[in-house]
């Protein structure tokens, strides 16, 4: 089925309405437009009455994510929501485990917790914590976050932890869904085994397909969340979209995971990556997702220009039709 319509920048286009289960979700605060608590508040409750999937939150070094969800999920009614990510190593998984229940109740089970390692830089060089075996810590996280997740009693003996009869009774939860931020091989069999799926970043089509994908096909796991998290921007200015995200996005072409990920693509930096165009590329390359498998695509709104962001925001919450 086609539809005809003119586009945000009144130019004719054709969309294809696609029947796969692609959820198309938000990413607020991607690119720091949002000062204080009501305007997160109030971004995530615009994108639930668009009509959008999800909002994801980023843990940066502002509000923490997983308890403003639970103020969002308060005020909100339908939204998934996510984050996108919280870092492992300053919580121990026995204190995430508890607030991340709570956030789920608040949210009526509405809530996906998206984890990750966070960078060398920030974890030994902000925190004063060691980063030296990022993949086992990962595996012991697991090993006591997800039953404690499932209401199990915990008893784990391990390098990093050591958790002995903890088990949290909130009746209201039964089981949160956990995606981690793996791209990496290693990681990603960690998260292909103990989690739901993976929440990328700085993955491109290419790479998503032929590394992502394939390592949960390679290790037995059916149907994963994978969600995208891509920069996206619908405009005619092109050239100077793609400056100023560069400029915006210039420390993640430099950390190494994600540097090995545009590697991987072939591309230069972020803003070859990103998505910037009218609404049929735009739409195109979100369709490639789907075509793929990708079950989440998380938009990362770049405000480069006067309203940039509202635009964008109408046309995703347009496509789902």
């Amino acid at each position: 089925m086609w539809v005809e319509r003119k586009d945000q920048l009144g130019q004719p286009s054709l969309f294809d309405c696609w029947s796969e289960n692609l959820k198309i979700g938000l990413m607020i605060g991607a690119d720091g437009s949002q000062n204080d608590l009501e305007d997160v508040l109030n971004s995530a409750k615009k994108a639930e009455e668009l009509g959008l999937d999800s909002a994801w939150l980023a843990n940066i070094f502002s509000y923490d994510a997983i308890s403003t969800l639970g103020l969002i999920g308060r005020e909100t009614n339908s939204i998934d929501l996510g984050t996108a990510v919280t870092p492992t190593y300053p919580r121990h998984p026995v204190a995430i485990a508890q607030q991340v229940l709570t956030t789920a109740a608040a949210s009526s089970n509405r809530f996906t917790l998206g984890i990750g390692l966070s960078h060398k830089m920030v974890i030994e060089d902000m925190f004063g914590l060691s980063y030296a075996k990022p993949v086992r810590h990962m595996r012991e996280y697991l090993s006591v976050l997800m039953p404690l997740l499932r209401g199990e009693v915990v008893n784990f003996e391990g390098e990093e932890y050591q958790v002995h009869g903890v088990q949290f009774s909130i009746r209201e939860v039964k089981e949160v869904p956990v995606v981690v931020a793996a791209l990496g091989p290693q990681m990603l069999k960690v998260a292909a085994e103990f989690a739901d799926g993976t929440n990328t970043w700085m993955v491109g089509p290419k790479t998503m397909e032929e590394h992502i994908l394939k390592s949960f096909e390679a290790a037995g796991k059916s149907d994963p969340t994978v969600v995208a998290g891509m920069p996206i921007v619908l405009t005619s200015e092109i050239d100077q979209a793609k400056e100023a995200i560069a400029k915006n996005l210039t420390v993640y072409g430099q950390l190494p995971s994600y540097r090995a990920m545009l590697d991987r693509e072939g591309l230069e930096g972020p803003a070859d990556l990103a998505i910037v165009g009218d609404e049929n590329f735009l739409y195109g390359q979100i369709k490639r997702f789907a075509d793929m498998g990708v079950s989440d695509f998380n938009a990362a709104i770049m405000d480069v220009e006067e309203g940039a962001y509202e635009r964008t925001l109408e046309f995703l919450a347009g496509i789902k039709v």
